[in-house]
């Protein structure tokens, strides 16, 4: 009987480890995917910014009737 004990042992410990083994390489690819994620969500903020940037100024440096229509409304007190 007691070999059938140790049998079990062996087993509940290679599961174990074959548990653990899956685990890492599953941080390593959900650490693979966040890093994805963080340039992705750089590049989306840096196309935002220079949105942004052309709808304050046109290619001669005047304001475009968007940010004319939002000053006349900020001093109006409008939102």
């Amino acid at each position: 009987m007691p070999s059938a004990s140790r049998s079990k042992q062996l087993a509940v410990l290679l599961l174990g480890g074959t548990l653990a083994v899956a685990g890492l390489a599953g941080c390593e690819t959900t650490q693979e995917k966040a890093e994805a994620q963080r340039a992705e969500s750089a590049r989306i903020l840096k196309q935002r910014d220079k949105r942004q940037q052309a709808r304050k100024h046109n290619a001669d440096g005047t304001k475009t009737a968007l940010s004319i229509r939002k000053s006349s409304r900020q001093q109006k007190g409008e939102k």
